[in-house]
């Protein structure tokens, strides 16, 4: 008998990361005996999320050419800086006002500025290439490996640093973008490589996000339903109406910016990876991996939309010199 189990996880928006995501909170809501009574490789399933996220980034780089055109670097860079650039300037005004702590009590419990920052830092790069991939030109697909630059903490560590919040010694630093140069390296020594490393993010996806489900406490992803869900609304309009203006700046449509308004799966594995690097931020990090994976979802629900809307409203990507690369 055959059961659809994949093409049903796909109706739902960010399903291969949701889904797998509820379940491990599932299991640590109701039975969070479950890893450590079977211990060994089940055990690792459940509570192994670093050491899969670390092979996901590998591999995610290896998919970043060195060989990139003029135009996808303009194009890419752009959008990069200003998805970047945004987190920043949030996360200076979050970090005036919250410090490194959660608000306590009120309609913004749970709120922080780690879960600002973790979710304006990272695009989802499947629902950017696939919908430029359908409104756009190859080229504007192939910039998003210049964006891939936003995977991982990294670059979440820095903007807290930039933000006056607590530092991270230089050897976490390193350590956090290690994988995703180590994979930059693989693939562009080796095409054989590449095509072989690029095939798997998207197979670990659901696995790191069952790991990361199992630090999850559904009694606080309810509570911060309504707030998970203003959060993906801010994101899309923030990000969407600067990065529009930026891909016009670059001779587009604005349709790109408005497809990489988005937050991606992954990001939600960032606060707990922060909070690994500097305890300080262990009180926000459990709330903030909940906020984040809510923006996850919202945006790509949203995303989608806005992007088929400015298509309607201002054109796709124009044909260039050279798309068919």
């Amino acid at each position: 008998m055959q059961v659809n189990l994949k093409r049903g996880m796909e109706k739902v928006p960010g399903g291969m990361m949701v889904v797998p995501l509820l379940i491990g909170a599932l299991v640590n809501t109701f039975v969070p005996w479950v890893p450590g009574y079977f211990g060994s490789f089940t055990g690792g399933l459940f509570t192994g999320a670093t050491s899969i996220l670390a092979v996901y980034y590998v591999c995610m780089g290896a998919s970043i050419s060195f060989e990139t055109t003029p135009y996808i670097m303009k194009k890419g860079g752009v959008l990069f800086v200003t998805k970047v650039g945004i987190a920043v300037i949030a996360g200076l005004i979050s970090g005036h006002f919250l410090g490194e702590l959660p608000v306590q009590d009120g309609l913004f419990a749970g709120l922080s500025t780690l879960a600002i920052v973790a979710a304006l830092n990272d695009t989802n790069g499947g629902l950017y290439m696939a919908l430029m991939g359908q409104y756009g030109k190859p080229r504007d697909v192939a910039a998003y490996s210049i964006m891939c630059l936003e995977s991982g903490p990294f670059l979440t560590m820095v903007t807290l640093g930039v933000a006056g919040l607590s530092a991270f010694p230089w050897q976490t630093m390193v350590g956090a973008i290690f994988p995703l140069v180590l994979g930059m390296i693989l693939g562009n020594l080796d095409k054989d490589m590449r095509a072989f490393l690029r095939a798997a993010p998207p197979i670990l996806i659901p696995f790191f996000a069952l790991a990361l489900g199992c630090g999850l406490d559904l009694g606080k992803v309810w509570n911060a339903g309504i707030l998970g869900i203003g959060m993906g609304v801010f994101v899309v309009v923030l990000t969407g109406s600067i990065m529009f203006v930026g891909d016009r700046f670059t001779g587009g449509t604005g349709v790109a910016g408005l497809a990489a308004s988005s937050t991606a799966g992954n990001a939600a594995a960032v606060p707990m990876i922060v909070a690994a690097a500097n305890p300080v931020y262990e009180a926000a990090a459990q709330h903030a991996t909940v906020l984040v994976a809510a923006c996850v979802v919202v945006t790509a629900i949203l995303t989608p939309l806005v992007t088929v809307w400015g298509v309607k409203a201002f054109g796709a990507p124009k044909d260039l010199p050279g798309d068919e690369l």
